[in-house]
């Protein structure tokens, strides 16, 4: 094709307008991802779907985590009405911590996060809790 005949093409058409602008997420998700977005809530979470445990195992539970954010975590947890703290009696003194029905109410979520990640992220060493796995 010569030279003048591309300059005699008309111009390529404008885009099509936008139909819908980008908005904000709903205020229920953005809570959500406010509170699942903080790394490791997810994990002790998961850890404590299948029983309560004591402070310990819920650090070897979540490999990395220090004992300082865990506390951290679970105290905020517990403030959100979604894991109990109680005290045993000693000695030695020990806490133990549990989901309440708020927190066991996660539980379908967190399958379907599970069942999306397989099919959709790709694999690494880490294997995600048997409890998910239905």
């Amino acid at each position: 094709m010569s030279e003048r005949r591309k300059l005699d093409l008309p111009p390529p058409p404008a885009p099509p307008a936008a139909t819908a602008a980008c908005t904000e997420p709903e205020s229920a998700i953005t809570r959500v991802f406010q509170l699942l977005g903080k790394r490791w809530t997810g994990l002790i979470l998961a850890a404590l779907m299948s029983g309560p445990g004591h402070f310990a195992e819920l650090r070897r539970a979540v490999p990395g985590i220090s004992e300082r954010m865990l506390s951290d975590r679970l105290t905020e947890l517990a403030a959100l009405g979604l894991v109990s703290r109680s005290v045993e009696e000693g000695p030695p003194l020990r806490v133990s911590y549990s989901l309440t029905d708020s927190g066991h109410a996660l539980r379908p979520a967190m399958v379907e996060l599970t069942r999306w990640a397989d099919g959709h992220l790709p694999h690494s060493s880490t294997g995600c809790p048997e409890a998910f796995r239905e």
